[in-house]
């Protein structure tokens, strides 16, 4: 199997909420994540960030993404994925009752991978106006 579809097979099962059961076939033991978002601080490893957009789903039930663009390179055995996340807060969770605003989140993954899985994942997200859309803070 190639990157890229390894790559969009992850991305499916994690968007999808399927959570670090749905996603660890595609990845090393251990494969690390890095965001420079303070709602992702602390989140060090893709098993965790996988249970993390699971948990997304809870207050945000009809979250689902649409894909802008997916590309493979090849030469740095990398694939990069950019979507918008879309969905509004009407289930439980989150800092407090359900506001029932709706979300267009822009984000992007860069997916490196070691042989024919993925090492490591960088996400590129501004979780500030994601929060600020929900009315999170």
């Amino acid at each position: 199997m190639s990157i890229e579809q390894t790559a969009r097979d992850f991305f499916e099962a994690c968007e999808a909420g399927g959570g670090w059961e749905a996603c660890k076939a595609h990845c090393h033991d251990g494969a690390s994540f890095a965001c420079q978002a303070d709602t992702l601080a602390g989140i060090t490893t893709l098993a965790d960030y996988a249970e993390w957009m699971k948990g997304l789903l809870g207050p945000i039930p009809d979250g689902r993404y649409e894909l802008t663009a997916f590309a493979a390179d090849a030469a740095r055995r990398t694939v990069v994925a950019a979507a918008v996340f879309h969905g509004t807060q009407t289930g439980q969770g989150g800092p407090g009752a359900p506001t029932g605003r709706a979300l267009a989140s822009d984000y992007a993954y860069v997916i490196a991978f070691d042989g024919p899985r993925i090492r490591h994942m960088t996400k590129i997200w501004n979780d500030t106006q994601a929060l600020r859309q929900l009315g999170w803070n």
